[in-house]
């Protein structure tokens, strides 16, 4: 134990201080307790999911992730509580409720909650809980380390009597008990079952031997899903959710990522040196990033302080021209005040008249009365036109700020701001350009962005797109000023490769262009459309958005109850679904995403002038021998597949695409798809993309994020076309926005 005790400040060779922020549950902030693991592979204490499923959903309370199997590799909370609820929710007894069902109800709820280690939204499907495994590898962990932070705390026998008690050498994980040497001998006699029971180090964490799958309580997990990054049992893979998933052997899965795992440790390892080297000039980075922003600091309270001053200047210079004024207007208004009141009654002027009115002689009565008529007069003339002798306005002081107050809004620090990146993923190309940019986390905002495009090689575009354009393509044509992180451009010409890039302006100073983009134009102008609902579409087996814009089947009970006729050699059919919208002129192209789990999905178009037949009267479409794209080779079937069906589809399915043989009214685009039977199947794009000439009776099958034709082939146009999509098993497809854009609007 002396051992053990000088390694209570290291873990594994590790410090514990290191170790520890991996052992920390992201929501209580402690070590992990009883972990388990979310389908986006982080993992939660058992108490912190259950608090944020009752935080989350109120009406619920998850009572079904306990389990009683010994063998369960879910939590097991050891509380009576807790034992009594599990049995009330096998039993059926009782009125408890399970995060994935609804009090008094029998329909299931989709119990939805975020990762707090991604931020993901994580279904947890009807059982809740009851669906995760619980990770004892991790919990393994925590236990020693727990033992190593707290200086290996002694593991006393679960078997010795006090006060003899002993500390345990050994755990038996059948027994899961912990006893001294004696004890254990004495309860694993030699001889007997219990001395083939196995046994590690003293632990206090017991798991079972076996993980058990958590939808089939009984059956042993010995698959690995690749599609969901989890292990399966072998009902899973036969009925369950992953039955069109990729699975590998539990052997084989423990192989790769081991040495994967080993691997990358290794890596790591040996670059300790750069990690060091790194860090060392991190911490250098630091010292400078700390200095250099106390000297900002510093100077931009400098600039502001001489803001201050010089505000406070202009204040005591413009309030003392105010007062100035003031002061002189009202001396002139009471001088004249005291000018108006001399003309009362009983002033000097009116009583000194009165005087010389009386007055009889009258050469002295016109010597003195001469003057004093016209200061009379004078005084009368001033009251008929009166004017002050000051205007008591002061609208000349008024102070406009409203452009300095913009200019102080608008204060920033100088510099040139960080150049904008095109996202690729929200950036779609069709005869109209949407473009979307993001800036850095850490950059300041911008006035205002500058997109710019050109055309790359081919004929000078059209006079519509822009003034100045070379034959070459090569000068950029600019938009106007963008406010926000996306804008479009119109009139761009089909089949044609245009390079974007983007600028931010910050202070009528412009960032760097950001790295060029490219994008290739469809062969046509974007179609719209959205799927019809009231043609042949199969409510039973198909689902349907409100939007219309993606339909997705579901290999559900129906494809259980056909699991007899598959058994006998025969096939399921196909559920076909077709556009709203039709087109009876023109070249027109669409695209679409097919989920890579998708079991078999035909796309292509279907002609009206047979629709209304087929799903009259259908056909047997139970056999891949009606399909002129089952990879077939013989020339008859196509025939009657030309003769009987309405459709030309192109085959996906599990991440492929099946090209089907040239023949004379079909050819292969791609230079990769021609050749023998091998080389005729492709991986799936991301986006599908179909193009149909209508005027030529053709149509095309093309990779939409490359513009590259994958198969076109000769089709009937004698009536109005409409996009076809035939799903079989499970399978998803969605329309792009372009396509749905304007359908949607209306």
């Amino acid at each position: 134990m002396a051992t053990e005790r000088r390694r209570s400040s290291s873990f594994m060779g590790v410090p514990v201080k290191n170790i520890e922020r991996e052992l920390i549950c992201p929501i209580c902030k402690e070590l992990f307790t009883h972990p388990l693991i979310l389908p986006c592979q982080h993992s939660v204490c058992h108490k912190c999911i259950r608090e944020l499923l009752m935080l989350n959903h109120d009406d619920s309370f998850d009572a079904g992730s306990e389990c009683s199997l010994p063998g369960s590799p879910r939590s097991r909370v050891p509380s009576p509580s807790m034992e009594r609820l599990d049995r009330l929710v096998r039993s059926g007894g009782g009125s408890v409720s399970s995060p994935g069902w609804r009090r008094g109800s029998v329909t299931p709820r989709i119990t939805t909650i975020p990762c707090p280690g991604c931020q993901h939204d994580i279904d947890l499907g009807e059982r809740g809980i009851s669906m995760l495994f619980r990770n004892f590898t991790l919990e393994n962990i925590v236990e020693r380390y727990r033992q190593a932070a707290r200086a290996a705390v002694a593991i006393m026998c679960n078997v010795c009597k006090p006060p003899q008690v002993q500390e345990a050498t050994k755990s038996c994980m059948d027994c899961k008990a912990s006893f001294c040497n004696e004890c254990f001998k004495l309860n694993h006699p030699w001889g007997t079952p219990k001395a083939q029971h196995e046994y590690v180090g003293p632990t206090t964490n017991f798991r079972p031997k076996v993980l058990m799958c958590p939808e089939h309580e009984m059956e042993k997990v010995n698959m690995y899903c690749e599609v969901c990054k989890r292990p399966v049992c072998h009902l899973c893979k036969l009925g369950g959710a992953h039955a069109n998933h990729k699975v590998t052997s539990m052997s084989s899965a423990y192989k790769i990522l081991k040495e994967k795992l080993a691997k990358s440790i290794h890596y790591l390892i040996s670059k300790e040196d750069q990690v060091k080297a790194q860090i060392t000039g991190l911490e250098s980075l630091i010292n400078q990033t700390e200095e250099n922003g106390q000297l900002a600091e510093r100077r931009a309270n400098e600039h502001f302080e001489r803001l201050f001053e010089t505000l406070q200047e202009r204040k005591t210079e413009m309030l003392r021209s105010i007062e100035q004024s003031r002061s002189r207007r009202l001396d002139q208004l009471k001088g004249q005040v005291e000018e108006y009141q001399g003309m009362l009654e009983n002033s000097g002027l009116v009583g000194y008249a009165q005087e010389v009115l009386k007055e009889t002689d009258q050469s002295c009565f016109v010597q003195t009365a001469k003057q004093l008529h016209v200061r009379i007069q004078k005084a009368t003339e001033s009251l008929r036109t009166f004017h002050p002798a000051a205007d008591p306005c002061f609208d000349e002081f008024v102070l406009e700020t409203s452009r300095e107050e913009t200019l102080l809004k608008e204060m920033c620090f100088g510099g040139v701001p960080d150049p904008p990146l095109i996202d690729l993923s929200s950036s779609r190309v069709y005869n109209e350009a949407n473009i979307h940019w993001r800036l850095s986390e850490d950059s300041l905002p911008t006035d205002h962005h500058v997109l710019e495009y050109r055309r790359l090689g081919g004929q000078s575009p059209s006079p519509s797109q822009g003034e100045g354009d070379g034959d070459d393509g090569s000068t950029w044509r600019s938009t106007e000023r963008v406010y926000g992180p996306s804008t479009s451009v119109s009139g761009l010409e089909p089949d044609c490769l245009y390079s974007f890039r983007v600028r931010s302006s910050r202070n009528s100073m412009f960032s760097p262009y950001s790295p060029e983009v490219t994008f290739h134009t469809p062969p046509a102008p974007a179609f719209g459309f959205l799927f019809n609902d009231k043609c042949g579409f199969s409510t039973e087996r198909l689902i349907l958005n409100k939007r219309r814009d993606t339909v997705e089947s579901v290999a559900g009970m129906g494809f259980l109850l056909a699991a007899d006729r598959v058994q006998t050699g025969s096939y399921l059919g196909l559920d076909y679904i077709i556009g709203d919208t039709g087109i009876s002129q023109g070249r027109h192209f669409w695209a679409f995403r097919v989920e890579p789990y998708s079991f078999l999905i035909k796309v292509g178009v279907a002609s009206d002038t047979k629709l209304v037949e087929w799903f009259h009267n259908p056909r047997d479409t139970s056999s891949p021998r009606y399909d002129h794209d089952s990879g077939h080779d013989s020339g008859s079937e196509d025939t009657c597949y030309e003769l009987s069906q309405p459709f030309t589809l192109l085959t996906l399915g599990m991440g492929k695409v099946f090209i089907p043989k040239a023949s004379s009214s079909s050819s292969v685009c791609s230079v990769s798809a021609a050749g023998d039977h091998g080389s005729r199947i492709l991986p799936m794009p991301q986006r599908m993309g179909i193009c149909l000439d209508y005027d030529a009776c053709r149509v095309y099958f093309y990779d939409a994020d490359s513009m590259r034709c994958l198969y076109e082939r000769q089709v009937d146009c004698s009536g109005t076309m409409y996009p076809a999509f035939g799903l079989m098993g499970s399978g998803k497809v969605q329309l792009e926005d372009f396509s749905t854009a304007k359908r949607l609007t209306f």
